[in-house]
């Protein structure tokens, strides 16, 4: 029997190692093909970290700090060392990492006293010892039994509950020094990978700040956040009243029935909020010409549009809406993204001209003929479409580009009311593994696609990062032009989505380069116990996604 192996990589090239060879090893050899550390691998597709050995023929495609699983992974990393430093400088404290905010994350330190930005220097000092200490970071697989029993010793009581409700006998965690913790996901093999980062005393918190994979050499500039940080902080204030942080909670309500005063407070918040923004727009109906729903993929924006203008007409306000889709340019003079496909997602995509021109005429009282786009051709038409609206009937438009100003910029600004909405989910998996807004947005799209556009996961997971690119640069920027915000998350959500989710994910096979993500989602979604959507209202934002909305057209 051979003692050698067969490694392909992903330029084709062929080598031979010896059995049992480290993906760490391995990576010396390809180090120079990259611009970045090499921080992980993908080994027939499945992501590994370096630690991993080899004692059969695999394909292997590493991940450096350009690629997003690769950035995950440093970015996870640098969790874990803040964590450390904290533990070894502040002993008996605990971090929790709630959310992302201005291009890092928002954590917290309790340690009986606030925070001051002194703490932040020593914890940012400390930080960067430890990556010139350049420790070890390893995994040890030990039964779910026996981590269990080590985090109960340390008094870390949701890791406990989260580990007793996996069905899996065996755990990985991940050791540097003296801390141990549990990480959904892979790490660095040391702390001296991670030398780019940055805190930022940002009370009652602090900013982990983190590099991203366009410029992974630095951490880009700091800008500020306030109005999508208060929307964060609602969202804890919503989890406090559902008393539902962790997932290990929302498990326990589904177990024991409680999970329907779950979805029916969750829903009542979400009503509630709409009725005030609705209160607020009513109460400057002698400007407001113009409402303006934006947000990223998923984030509910079509299900939002329809229950706030059932709000405004209780408020006596007869909304008119106006798609922005029937405003695409001739498929001709659509602009083309970096890989020389259509750029649907550009602002460009839009006839700004004839939109504004329109805008102006419908406002100053006139009958406008409307566009219809024809997406089959690829070209607009004219049907017989006609509106005129009365000076006290804004105008309600839903899209993507609602929080830029040159949209609508025959409009002037004190006329228009824009509202940003998000998924910010409130749950996470534990006190150090957030869930990430655009995990739960993708897990809707997969469903919505699969449900009501004929796509299959693997088709959505292929355009996945087209979107994202075109949200970084469409949507994103404006955010804080909102006037309002709402959060379209529902706390008990990937419990349901779980069910329609998973079958879908279990279809992208090995060989896709997706199926990585694919599994990566299916072991995100093996956290919930699932839950059947029976009790869900037919107005839920969820039922955009879903189906048997009380909203969707025959």
């Amino acid at each position: 029997m051979s003692d050698k192996i067969s490694i392909t990589f992903s330029n084709g090239r062929i080598t031979e190692y010896d059995k049992g060879v480290t993906l760490l090893e391995i990576s010396r050899d390809a180090a120079h093909r990259y611009t970045t550390p090499v921080v992980a691998a993908k080994v027939n597709n499945e992501i590994r970290d370096l630690q991993n050995e080899l004692d059969q023929a695999s394909e292997v495609d590493f991940l450096d700090l350009r690629s997003d699983a690769g950035m995950k992974v440093y970015q996870r990393s640098v969790t874990l060392l803040m964590i450390v430093a904290a533990q070894e400088i502040f002993p008996g404290c605990e971090v929790t990492v709630e959310h992302s905010l201005s291009k890092g994350l928002y954590c917290e330190l309790h340690h009986g006293r606030d925070i001051t930005p002194e703490d932040v220097e020593r914890l940012a000092t400390h930080m960067r010892q430890i990556v010139l200490e350049d420790r070890p970071i390893i995994r040890k697989t030990l039964a779910r039994t026996e981590a269990i029993e080590m985090f109960e010793a340390a008094g870390q009581q949701e890791k406990v509950s989260l580990l007793k409700q996996l069905d899996r006998e065996k755990v990985s965690i991940y050791y540097c020094g003296q801390v141990y913790d549990y990480f959904y996901g892979t790490m660095t093999p040391s702390t001296g990978y991670l030398k780019v980062f940055d805190l930022r005393y940002y009370p009652p918190g602090i900013i982990l700040r983190l590099p991203e994979k366009e410029n992974p050499d630095k951490v880009p500039q700091f800008v500020e956040n306030p109005k999508l940080f208060k929307v964060f902080q609602e969202a804890a204030q919503w989890g406090n009243i559902l008393r539902c942080g962790y997932v290990a909670t929302l498990n326990e309500c589904a177990a024991n029935d409680e999970i329907k005063d779950i979805i029916r407070v969750a829903e009542a918040l979400h009503e509630k909020k709409i009725a005030q923004i609705a209160d607020f727009i009513a109460s400057h109906r002698n400007e407001v010409r113009v409402i303006l729903v934006a947000g990223p993929s998923s984030s509910g924006k079509t299900t939002f549009a329809q229950r706030l203008n059932i709000q405004l007409r209780v408020n006596g306000v007869w909304p008119v809406p106006v798609s922005l889709d029937d405003y695409f340019v001739n498929r001709d003079k659509t602009p083309l993204d970096e890989q020389g496909d259509y750029d649907f997602e550009a602002i460009e995509a839009i006839d700004l001209e004839l939109f504004n021109s329109h805008l102006a005429r419908i406002l100053a009282g006139e009958e406008v003929e409307l566009p219809t786009f024809n997406f089959k051709t690829g070209e607009r038409e004219y049907r017989g479409h006609r509106i005129k609206v009365n000076k006290g009937q804004p105008l309600i438009i839903e899209g993507i580009h609602g929080l830029n100003e040159r949209l609508t910029s025959s409009v002037p600004r004190h006329c228009k009311i824009k509202i940003y909405i998000s998924a910010l989910t409130q749950l996470s998996i534990d006190n150090h593994n957030r869930i990430p807004t655009t995990d739960a947005r993708l897990i809707r799209r997969i469903v919505r696609d699969s449900e009501f556009r004929s796509h299959d996961a693997l088709m959505t997971l292929k355009m996945w990062p087209s979107v994202r690119r075109g949200e970084e640069r469409n949507i994103f920027p404006f955010q804080e032009e909102a006037d309002l915000m709402f959060n379209s998350a529902l706390i008990y959500e990937l419990a349901v989505l779980k069910k329609y989710a998973e079958p879908l994910l279990k279809k992208v096979t090995g060989e896709y380069p997706e199926y990585s993500e694919a599994r990566r989602l299916l072991n995100f979604l093996e956290y919930f116990s699932p839950v059947e959507d029976n009790e869900i209202p037919h107005n839920s934002i969820l039922r955009e996604f879903i189906g048997k909305s009380c909203f969707e057209k025959n």
